[in-house]
């Protein structure tokens, strides 16, 4: 059954929820059973169900291929939890289901969730709180005045010079002064310049319902654009909030496996695996995941972005929102993103799960880590891994310093300085990004596409064996014979003739030495 996606906004993960349940009911299969000699009509297998609802998610394009079964069937037990489903007698409210033949039918009542009419945090106050007071950092009326209607990817230099100078125009018989700027303009300018760039990022009309204002703390902004290495994670000055150094040290192993500086080479088979299970211990037992539970659907939201077309936007939008986090929350999420999409990639990581890959397995151990709602929502878990997958592959742009943004505050701080505006969120006089949309392609062309990229990373890869001058020649033949028999074209292309083949590995040519022709004896006929 084909699925529409559902669109970005407020409340994503209810209207997910209904989406999906509604597919369910309205896809699923029902026939008659026959179970402890009685016949049942219109009902399913648990099994059935699981194989038709992991079809469903995996073409999804809220979910996406990495849903595992597993995961099919957590969805399922919360089906019968909210009665979605029930057995064939009548019993739900339980997650007492697995992947076997035991029966379960629909019941007659919907199971779709109402949406709430306000963000729960912004139930006491109305919208004219923010839009009635002029020393608000909310003032996002003003925003319609400068930003463009169109959406695009880059500053455009004509609108900064229009707008630099309808400023300078307008503010002529202003006398120029320095006004001294305290702590809290700088802050409120760096939390007002934060949500404009968010909602223009977005498209949205208004962030009431994703966000309150109050969650914005400029200081975590502040210092996670300030203090930073040379290669954009962020620095503790307090290091008890660090991560602990036998932590920081087993990342720092299965990042750089197997040349790793760290720690001794391993003594014993299967140390990798512990070593694994000792980083994961300690994330699974922090209090709060690092996406903490204020910004929770701030950030799925955001996931309504993760279609092809719009890739770019959750890029933005996501990077300023990371930016949000506290700063020792922000460290963990990049060297643990670091950790994982390093593992991702090793080709020379051995199997860490005896049933799961390697990726499979990173999204499956820190989803929940990385972000989860605090109370129990029915698709926590499968939108987790949603945004960790989107994150391990933009996770160097996603969490890098927004160099704009730094920009902006200073432009704006300089014109309050200067007297050209009175309150920090007076009016926006710093240009925005302006965006515009991708061109739509048909599917044939983005299958076309996807399949050229994946090429593409295939015939890196196979470069990356063929120049990999620390593997042990044995070791390089070995990966290359095995790279031969999963992709026999690429290799075929690259080497199509056992002559380049000799050129990498140096050998040369051996010429086979004729073997000893004996000559036939004729045999005399006994005859005469």
């Amino acid at each position: 059954m084909e699925s529409r996606s559902v669109p970005p906004g407020p409340y994503r993960a209810t209207k997910l929820w209904n989406e999906i349940t509604t597919s369910f009911r309205a896809g699923m299969p029902l026939r008659k059973h026959r179970q402890h000699f009685k016949k049942y009509g219109s009902c399913f297998t648990a099994e059935e169900a699981v194989d038709w609802l992991y079809d469903l998610l995996r073409n999804n394009n809220n979910f996406g291929p990495e849903v595992t079964r597993q995961q099919t069937l957590q969805l399922l037990r919360k089906f019968l939890k909210n009665h979605v489903i029930e057995d064939i007698k009548g019993r739900w409210g339980s997650e007492n289901i697995d992947d076997n033949s035991q029966l379960f039918r629909f019941p007659a009542n919907s199971p779709l969730k109402s949406l709430p009419r306000k963000h729960p945090e912004l139930r006491k106050n109305s919208i004219e709180n923010f839009s009635k007071d002029k020393d608000s950092i909310f003032k996002l009326r003003n925003l319609s005045r400068r930003t463009p209607k169109k959406l695009g990817l880059h500053f455009s230099q004509e609108n900064v010079e229009e707008m630099n100078h309808e400023i300078i125009n307008g503010d002529q018989e202003n006398s120029v002064y320095n006004r001294e700027i305290s702590q809290e303009d700088v802050e409120e300018v760096w939390r007002h310049i934060t949500l404009i760039y968010l909602q223009t990022i977005l498209g949205v009309p208004s962030l009431e319902e994703l966000i309150n204002p109050k969650q914005v703390v400029p200081q975590y902004v502040m210092y996670n654009m300030t203090n930073t290495s040379k290669h954009g994670i962020v620095i503790l000055q307090d290091k008890s909030d660090d991560l602990p150094h036998w932590v920081l040290s087993a990342m720092k192993c299965l990042a750089n496996w197997p040349r790793s500086n760290d720690m001794n080479n391993p003594t014993y088979v299967g140390f990798e695996r512990d070593v694994f299970r000792t980083i994961a211990d300690y994330f699974l037992e922090l209090p709060e995941p690092l996406i903490t539970f204020e910004y929770y659907e701030l950030f799925v939201s955001i996931l309504g972005f993760l279609q092809p077309h719009l890739e770019r936007v959750a890029i933005d939008a996501l990077q300023l929102c990371c930016l949000l986090l506290p700063p020792p929350n922000r460290r963990k999420l990049q060297l643990l993103m670091r950790m994982i999409s390093r593992m991702s990639q090793n080709v020379d990581m051995p199997q860490l799960h005896d049933a799961m890959g390697t990726r499979s397995l990173m999204i499956h151990t820190f989803s929940r880590c990385v972000l989860c709602c605090a109370e129990e929502v029915d698709l926590d878990e499968l939108l987790a891994a949603r945004l960790v997958s989107f994150l391990m592959d933009h996770h160097q742009e996603i969490l890098q310093v927004p160099s704009y943004l730094q920009t902006a505050v200073d432009k704006h701080l300089d014109y309050l300085k200067k007297g050209y505006i009175k309150n920090p969120g007076d009016g926006l006089i710093v240009p925005l990004p302006t965006y515009s949309y991708c061109k739509q392609i048909s599917a044939q062309e983005f299958d076309e596409q996807k399949v050229s990229t994946s090429q593409a990373a295939i015939t890196e890869l196979l470069e990356n064996i063929i120049k990999n001058k620390s593997l042990p020649l044995k070791e390089k033949r070995k990966k290359l014979k095995q790279f031969q028999k999963e992709y026999p074209l690429i290799y075929q292309k690259r080497f199509p003739s056992t002559e380049n083949e000799a050129v990498l590995f140096g050998d040369k040519p051996t010429i086979k030495q004729p073997m000893l022709i004996l000559k036939k004896t004729k045999f005399r006929s006994l005859r005469y």
